[in-house]
């Protein structure tokens, strides 16, 4: 029987289409979030980033324009981090794949390996 995975996508990533591709490769049931056009909330950013087991500030994409924007830094708290992005999902680091109660970044795609 297929896994049921949830990946939270950007189309536009190239290590979000790889990790989807892997996904695929794993004949895995998949359900795909386009994370840009259905942004997350508080709560579910919150949910995501205690399966991943990480700080908050471990799912922020820093390089982005909106980081600094916000104001956000390695000190800012959960709430404010997760406030920004589910304001700002571009924010989120991308993909992560849910499987079950484990999650992982697919930074390197090969990362979700370990989670199927």
């Amino acid at each position: 029987m297929a896994q049921q995975a949830t990946i939270y996508h950007n189309p536009k990533c190239s290590k979000s289409r790889q990790t989807l591709a892997l996904l695929e490769e794993a004949s895995t049931e998949i359900t795909v979030v386009e994370y840009l056009k259905e942004p997350l909330s508080t709560n579910q950013l919150s949910e995501l980033i205690a399966l991943l087991g990480i700080e908050p500030h471990s799912l922020l994409r820093t390089k982005e324009s909106a980081y600094t924007e916000c104001s956000l830094s390695p000190q800012s708290s959960a709430q404010d981090i997760l406030n920004a992005m589910a304001e700002n999902p571009i924010l989120m680091e991308r993909p992560v794949v849910v499987v079950g109660e484990r999650a992982a970044i697919g930074r390197p795609p090969e990362n979700v390996r370990a989670i199927l």
